[in-house]
This record gives C-alpha cells, sequence and structure tokens, in this order.
C-alpha cells in the first residue's frame, strides 16, 4: 500500500474494464469448480480434444497410462539405469515425475501412449551434480542436404529411433534421485536411487547420451563430420553409408543397401531400437517419394499452428502478400531523421 496525500493508506483501484476469454479457448470445456474467477482470470481449463493426464491419479485410473508407466520402469530396470541404496550424508535426492505424451501420426492417428520418468533437474547445481551439457545435434539444413543428395543418387533412407536413448547414456557423477510416484518399493520407502546411467530431465544427460553413440559409432568404424558433428560417414571399396544423428533420431542412406542394413542390424545389437522403415516423418517434416524425387512438406505442422490459433476455417489467398519494399522505407526513414 502506498501512503495518499492526506497520510493515509490509498486503496488501489481494480480496473473496470470487463474481462473476457481469449478467443484461442473458445474450444475449451469449463471445469466443474469454475475455470473464470471473480476477477474474469483463467484458473483450469481441459480441451475437449484427447490429451495427456495431468497428475498421477489421473494417469493410473486409464489402464493405457497404467501400461506405458510400466514399459517405463522396465526398460529403466533393464538398462541396469539405477540401484535402491541409503542416501550418505551430506547428500541430496533430486525429485522426479511422470511426464505424459500422446504420438501421433501425419494423420493425426494415435500411434502410442508413452510415460516418460524426468528427473527435476533444475535442482542441480552446477560442479556437484553435473558440469558439461552441450551435445550436437544434425542442422535441419544438414537433414535436407543429406536427403537431397540421397535422392539424386538414388538410394533409400531408412530412419532409426532409439528407445529410452538418454538411459544409455553412462554418468561420470555422483547423482541421486527419488524413487518415481506409484513405484516406490515397500519396506524401502526411505531409500533412494543412485544413478549409474542418466535419466531424461538431468542437465547432463543429453551430453552423456550423445558421447556413448559417438564412441559405438566410432568403433564401428565411422568417421565424425568435422564441420558437422552430427554427421557420420564411413567409406570403403566403393561402399558409403552415411547417417544423421538428430538425438535419438537415425537417418541412414548409402549406395550399399546390404551394408545399410548391416549398420542397422549392428547398431539394434548394441542399443534398443525402432526400425521405422523408410523415412516418412522426421523432425515435423512429412517426406513423400515420388518419380521425381523425394517431397518435403510441413502440412501437419501448419494445420497444428492454424489449429492452435483458431485460424484453420480462414479463407485463403491465391496470391502471396505483397512484398515491401524495405530498402526504401530504410532509405526514407534516413531522410526523415535528416531532417
Amino acid at each position: 500500500m502506498e501512503e495518499s496525500e492526506g497520510g493515509g493508506l490509498a486503496i488501489p483501484i481494480r480496473s473496470l474494464r470487463q474481462k473476457q476469454v481469449p478467443a484461442r479457448l473458445n474450444d475449451c470445456e469449463i471445469m466443474s469448480d469454475g475455470a473464470i474467477n471473480d476477477e474474469g482470470d483463467i484458473v483450469h481449463f481441459a480441451l475437449l480434444a484427447e490429451t495427456e493426464p495431468v497428475t498421477l491419479e489421473e494417469a493410473m485410473k486409464n489402464s493405457k497410462w497404467l501400461e506405458a508407466m510400466k514399459d517405463e520402469i522396465r526398460s529403466i530396470e533393464k538398462n541396469l539405469t539405477w540401484e535402491l541404496v541409503e542416501l550418505p550424508r551430506g547428500k541430496k535426492a533430486i525429485g522426479v515425475k511422470w511426464v505424459y505424451k500422446v504420438k501421433v501420426n501425419p494423420k493425426d492417428e494415435v500411434v502410442k501412449y508413452k510415460a516418460r520418468l524426468v528427473a527435476r533437474g533444475f535442482l542441480q547445481k552446477h560442479g556437484v551434480d553435473y558440469e558439461e551439457v552441450f551435445a550436437p545435434v544434425a542442422r535441419l539444413e544438414t537433414v535436407r542436404v543429406v536427403v537431397a543428395h540421397a535422392s539424386m543418387q538414388g538410394w533409400k533412407i531408412l530412419q532409426l529411433d532409439v528407445k529410452s536413448a538418454f538411459l544409455n547414456g553412462e554418468l561420470e557423477e555422483e547423482v541421486y534421485v527419488e524413487q518415481p510416484s506409484g513405484f516406490v518399493k515397500q519396506r524401502s520407502e526411505n531409500k533412494v536411487l543412485k544413478l549409474r546411467k542418466a535419466l531424461y530431465g538431468l542437465k547432463q544427460a543429453r551430453r552423456a547420451w550423445n558421447k556413448k553413440i559417438d564412441k559405438s559409432l566410432i568403433n564401428m568404424g565411422y568417421v565424425r563430420c568435422i564441420s558437422e558433428h552430427g554427421v557420420y560417414v564411413k567409406s570403403g571399396g566403393g561402399d558409403v553409408v552415411m547417417m544423421c544423428l538428430y538425438v535419438d533420431d537415425l537417418l541412414v542412406t548409402g549406395n550399399n543397401e546390404e551394408k545399410v542394413i548391416e549398420f542397422k542390424k549392428k547398431m539394434m545389437n548394441v542399443f534398443e531400437m525402432t526400425d521405422l522403415g523408410e523415412i516418412s516423418y522426421f523432425l515435423g517434416i512429412e517426406f513423400q517419394s515420388t518419380k521425381d524425387g523425394v517431397l518435403l512438406s510441413q502440412k501437419k505442422y501448419a494445420s497444428d499452428i492454424l489449429k492452435r490459433f483458431n485460424l484453420q476455417h480462414c479463407n485463403g489467398a491465391e496470391t502471396p502478400p505483397e512484398a515491401r519494399d524495405y530498402g526504401l522505407i530504410k532509405m526514407l526513414m534516413s531522410q526523415r531523421l535528416m531532417l
């Protein structure tokens, strides 16, 4: 409170302007406890479309999400990611949480219900829980160049996805996390989990995974591109195999299909992977093979953006908007400033 001129306390004046719900939230379902408070502020809202659960209790009621969480725990334990221990004196365990995601294809069809156990990395301290965090990925421009080159040469482009990739990264620091909600070991409730390998959410998880796969590829005889650390090439005897790495997504192509398949089998022996076949959808881009080459589009991405802002029913234009002569505008502005 501020003092008024008379020495008393000044009463803050609230705006009398009526508050309205933004147009982009017209498709939202008002919850029973009320989505708008007395001041017109939005408190809660839920989308009408099928969405991910917000709380663990909500996820536990759905058999699909419950099975997804069990699959995540099985993957973590199979990978020997952690061990149950007593928390050492002077150490602090980092919390974890469940994150849910419905994965769809370009046709908006549900492909998978994914539950991810994520560490609360924002609680980590530099020099204590982590050191370096940077990890390179292939740039989008590089992916397009590789796809264009493979298309011109008539090479097949295969796509692989590493399951729970970050769980393969080996940690160099001593990190402890709490037991995940809903999966606490009975009679060991006070114990914590010491991480041998990284969890999603840790600040160094991306770097640990990149170091792991980089070492594996180099051991297979692949050479990392000097100017683009997300691209690896192996050549010999006239055969060339090229790979683009974007975190846990791999694009593989080459002039010898047998060598490409051999690479795929070796990677599957080292990591648990999903063979997605020939490239069709990667980093929000749709790839369609035609007689003239590979057609790249972002139809689904553009459609999602329009739906997000409720613009999918707007009228289209046959011609692009009028181009502005920014050079002329800049010249006129400079003359005006001189005057």
